[in-house]
């Protein structure tokens, strides 16, 4: 081999070894971001144990297939949160509410099982509506800045670097409540009245964090209400078309497909108000109805089945409860494998659904602009 050619190979591998480089056991390239830290707000899909330490802990068989023991996290396992950190080659998020071996050096979580974004009143906390709704959490992360800011420059120990609060992802998940409210108390064409009070609220939400320093956002629309089992099930005798083909509840999917419609139309205007924002859009909706719509060809069961819990001819027993259904004492106890099945309690994902969905979101699959969440700061690709 001559010597430019010997030169020439030798600058492609450098050239090669610049771009890619392997931190934390996480390939990255030369427009990642570095993300130090990640401060997500939302409800029990990326609840890590807010729930739980504010209010009754979430007990067995919770946490069974990953943890081990009960975490706070509504699944056997771990949530598309957890796998967004690891995938970032940070550590789970610690719940800001949680004070038992919590670490905030990497961020903190403000999500809440039952959380809304716009806030309910007191009658709604009986039907499992958190009082942290997204507004608090902004409110929760304000101080949370301010007083972690200040300590320090005393003791270092699990806080985050003031530094880095302005290069942090900050992630929301949130809405799915707002619909549960809706389909509980108003009529489809009610519910969608609401959707502009609502979206404007969750604006108001990114635009104060925007002016306490967020700058790299990224937002999960909603997923398909229509799929939940718990939606599916208690419909002995259904009208024609009251089901998709794949048996989703076609009102429910179709007042959540004009509620992110609504919701992306109001990030597409953030991004012309937040100049210096970098707002991504994630498609959860058709991430996770691509799973159910795929289930066995993805190694999963009957898409609409659920792993624990009790359903049936309007008796609801919670994943982990007792109770007697026509005189006999029945235990919602796990399947046997639920990483067979995409639904953990009829409501949450299980730990291998979360993995499915995460593995096909933070490339970019998923995104407007499609940019992998490793990316999610820049500026000039949200452009």
């Amino acid at each position: 081999m001559c010597a430019s050619t010997t030169k020439m190979w030798f600058l492609r591998i450098l050239f090669a070894f610049i771009l890619v480089v392997r931190v934390k056991g996480v390939v990255k390239n030369s427009q990642d971001c570095n993300i130090p830290a990640i401060y997500n707000f939302g409800d029990s899909n990326s609840d890590t144990g807010g729930s739980s330490a504010a209010f009754s802990p979430a007990g067995p068989p919770t946490g069974e297939t990953y943890f081990g023991i009960p975490t706070g996290r509504a699944s056997d396992g771990r949530l598309i949160i957890d796998f967004i950190a690891e995938s970032l080659g940070l550590p789970f998020l610690s719940a800001y509410l949680n004070s038992i071996k919590a670490n905030f050096e990497y961020g903190a979580n403000f999500a809440t099982g039952g959380a809304t974004i716009r806030r309910l009143n007191e009658s709604w906390f009986q039907h499992g509506v958190s009082p942290f709704s997204l507004d608090v959490q902004v409110e929760q992360f304000d101080q949370f800045k301010t007083r972690t800011t200040y300590f320090y420059t005393q003791d270092k120990s699990n806080l985050p670097n003031p530094d880095d609060f302005s290069k942090a992802l900050y992630i929301i998940d949130i809405g799915q409540n707002d619909l549960g409210a809706c389909f509980r108390s108003l009529t489809n064409p009610q519910c969608i009245a609401t959707f502009p009070d609502i979206i404007q609220d969750f604006a108001t939400a990114v635009q104060k964090l925007y002016d306490k320093g967020a700058r790299a956002f990224w937002i999960h629309n909603t997923g398909p209400f229509g799929c939940l089992p718990i939606s599916t099930t208690n419909h002995p005798n259904p009208e024609p078309g009251y089901f998709d083909e794949i048996g989703c509840r076609k009102d429910q999917n179709d007042v959540a497909i004009e509620f992110n419609k609504q919701l992306k139309d109001k990030i597409i205007q953030l991004r012309t108000e937040l100049s210096d924002a970098a707002l991504t859009h994630v498609d959860m909706y058709a991430a996770k109805h691509q799973l159910i719509s795929n289930a066995k060809n993805q190694g999963f069961e009957d898409a609409l089945s659920y792993c624990c819990g009790y359903h049936k001819n309007g008796v609801d027993i919670w994943c982990g409860n007792t109770g007697t259904v026509n005189g006999t004492v029945v235990s919602a106890d796990s399947c046997p494998d639920p990483s067979k099945v995409i639904s953990w309690d009829a409501v949450h994902y299980t730990d291998a659904a979360n993995y499915w969905i995460a593995n096909h979101i933070i490339d970019g699959s998923f995104s407007d602009p499609p940019v992998s969440i490793s990316q999610a700061c820049s500026k000039s690709i949200n452009m």
